[in-house]
């Protein structure tokens, strides 16, 4: 049994756990579509997360395709640094290898002939002062005694021309090679540079990428943050609602126990006032409406 103190306490709780409920419905009813918005996020982080992995591989892939040609182009400039060197060794030979003929040496038969068949016709169909024809003269004699010994000497000369022309072989070969390296050169670094604009652009890729991540990040932060507002709320509510019902069970369980130490005390209560008791409870009901308590 409780005192009218008690009903009326009881009452006012029981209308404060209707609006607790009510309220609670209310904030749960606005939770959900947050709920549901923070999963959305989530699934478009991970596909992005998803999409950003296959150009972060691609990059790596890059960088060390770039890599490597950036140790083919060291190897090709050491090559390449060596093979000038060797064509300009070959080239101060070359010109070692000259200035070591005679000039006798190196004028060959044919050469001469054609020389001296020049001034034969030059003394014949030139009208000359003596002077000049005697020099001219002197000239021919001299040009038609290197040919006698340049035709005495002709396993030399052909030693000499053998020997040139394996000093000039080598210089051709050497720079055929310093313009294949400087090609291979040239075409690696073409290929390196490449690999870097392919690289910015995969990062600018990614970037994008990244930077959508970042806004559905802050957008699913922003939804977290709400959701987090409500629950506290809720848990705001809830906390009061089991208070209010550990307060008025704790009221029914003193009313029950004062009911039985009276009724130990062998003053039982009569059948007229439990029904007195009963009516009114009844009665009370009946004027405030159906009542049920929110859990």
């Amino acid at each position: 049994m409780l005192s009218e103190q008690e009903e009326q306490q009881e009452f006012t709780d029981k209308t404060r756990l209707r609006e607790l409920e009510a309220k609670y419905h209310s904030l749960d009813s606005r939770r959900q579509p947050l709920i549901e918005e923070m999963r959305r996020l989530s699934s478009e982080q991970k596909a992005l997360y998803d999409r950003r992995q296959a150009p972060q591989e691609e990059v790596e892939q890059l960088y060390a395709e770039h890599g490597e040609l950036g140790h083919t182009l060291a190897a090709t400039r050491r090559a390449l640094e060596a093979a000038r060197r060797h064509a300009e060794a070959a080239l101060v030979g070359l010109r070692e290898l000259r200035t070591t003929f005679p000039p006798a040496d190196r004028l060959r038969p044919a050469q001469l002939k054609r020389e001296i068949a020049e001034l034969e016709l030059r003394q014949q169909t030139s009208a000359l002062k003596i002077d000049e024809e005697n020099a001219l003269i002197a000239h021919l004699r001299l040009r038609s005694k290197e040919l006698k010994e340049a035709e005495a000497r002709t396993a030399v000369v052909a030693e000499h021309e053998r020997l040139r022309k394996e000093a000039e072989g080598r210089v051709t070969a050497c720079r055929g090679e310093v313009d294949r390296l400087v090609a291979e050169f040239n075409q690696a670094r073409r290929d390196r540079d490449a690999k870097m604009e392919a690289i910015r652009a995969k990062l600018v890729d990614a970037g994008s990428v990244v930077a959508e991540l970042r806004a559905k990040g802050k957008a699913r932060a922003g939804v977290m943050d709400q959701i987090d507002r409500l629950s506290a709320e809720m848990a705001a509510v809830d906390r009061e609602a089991h208070t209010i019902m550990a307060e008025s069970r704790a009221r029914r369980d003193e009313a029950r126990r004062t009911v039985r130490a009276y009724t130990r005390a062998g003053q039982r209560p009569t059948q007229d006032l439990l029904s007195a008791t009963a009516e009114a409870q009844l009665e009370q009901l009946l004027k405030r409406g159906k009542i049920t308590l929110g859990g």
